[in-house]
């Protein structure tokens, strides 16, 4: 089944574009950050992950080298078609219900900030529902002032400019974000919706669903290790 455009969010360039304006290709030259580090410190050797939101496995591709095991889930299967060596699902994130539990849920890519209220905390309540008791979340948030000082720009050291053009407000506390990704052969835009959360109103949002934040795993507190309140 084609998924549609989601409202507000868009993306060009080269290749097959997601309906959360993610560009296939972008995300197939990017490089491996220091995710896998931040999963590999915070939870035991060799459990099984469940990750949400899993791209073309630029995150699952290392942990499955540092030995975990990865159910891998995205709702593109164009993503899912570069992903290798993990279970892979095609699902929307809020749909998902595999009827398993997991010792590690991941939701990365910032996907916690989404910008409709109900659309977050289904996300939050598929993490919840895949959850084994004694398991936990990892969530990454966004830098403080993330959405401040606008425009600025990163040369990445493998060859690529990353600008973060604007984050113009659309009402709601939601912002409309632009990002860039300038390579020398190709150019990708990328605009989609995030609310800014501080962290009493991300902890408010764990709460809804029935998690706590347990620890920051992060300094600058954009990765957090999560559990069942108890």
């Amino acid at each position: 089944m084609k998924l549609s455009v989601r409202a507000g969010y868009q993306g060009s360039g080269p290749g097959a574009i997601t309906p959360d304006g993610c560009a296939v290709e972008l995300y197939s030259r990017l490089p491996v950050g220091a995710e896998p580090d931040v999963v590999a410190a915070a939870v035991p050797a060799g459990v099984h992950v469940l990750e949400l939101g899993c791209g073309v496995g630029r995150v699952t591709h290392p942990l499955l080298e540092r030995g975990f095991a990865v159910t891998a889930v995205d709702e593109s299967q164009e993503m899912l078609d570069r992903v290798r060596g993990a279970r892979t699902v095609c699902s929307t994130i809020e749909d998902l219900d595999l009827g398993e539990s997991f010792a590690v849920v991941m939701l990365g890519s910032f996907l916690v900030h989404a910008g409709d209220v109900e659309v977050r905390r289904a996300l939050l309540r598929t993490c919840v529902r895949h959850l084994e008791t004694g398991g936990c979340v990892l969530i990454q948030r966004e830098g403080a002032d993330w959405h401040a000082d606008l425009p600025r720009e990163r040369m990445d050291p493998s060859g690529f400019t990353l600008r973060i053009v604007s984050a113009d407000s659309v009402g709601e506390g939601v912002n409309s974000v632009c990002a860039e990704y300038e390579f020398p052969d190709a150019t990708w835009t990328q605009r989609f919706l995030s609310r800014p959360l501080t962290k009493e109103q991300f902890d408010a949002a764990l709460a809804e669903v029935g998690l706590h934040a347990e620890t920051y795993l992060t300094e600058d507190g954009t990765w957090v290790r999560a559990r069942l309140a108890a």
